[in-house]
């Protein structure tokens, strides 16, 4: 296992930013890696880390402006080759078809409860590490 997994972590707002930190802890599951965060508050900020490359999964804040974390996945999902896993943080329960739209690997709503985060976020590390072993 690979001693360390970094997560981008993409909001406009610090306090999700800083959910997202807490519920994660050091690790999100026993069977992960330990987790380094690398946080974007601009669109653009997320698009340059993603081309230094060396993130296992990216969260994105459905919620966050000016450009919201769905058409942001759903660009990512078109333009970067072999992007990583993404984990949509999304308002509300009803707005999970549009996290199918944006074609992001899991979602979960806010607040971040952190169970169900480190449950997602620890499923998205475990996939992303089959995909390297394959």
């Amino acid at each position: 296992m690979q001693a360390t997994a970094t997560v981008l972590v993409y909001s406009d707002d610090s306090n999700t930013r800083e959910q997202v930190r807490l519920a994660t802890g050091r690790r999100p599951a026993p069977d992960v890696p330990v987790v380094e965060f690398l946080e974007c508050a601009t669109p653009a900020a997320v698009q340059r880390e993603l081309d230094r490359g060396g993130i296992d999964v990216v969260v994105l804040d459905g919620e966050a402006a000016p450009m919201g974390g769905m058409g942001l996945c759903r660009q990512l999902k078109d333009e970067v080759f072999r992007c990583p896993p993404v984990l949509l943080l999304i308002g509300r329960p009803q707005d999970a078809w549009l996290a199918t739209w944006s074609r992001a690997d899991a979602a979960v709503t806010l607040p971040v409860e952190p169970v169900e985060f480190a449950g997602a976020l620890a499923s998205l590390l475990r996939t992303k590490r089959l995909q390297q072993s394959a």
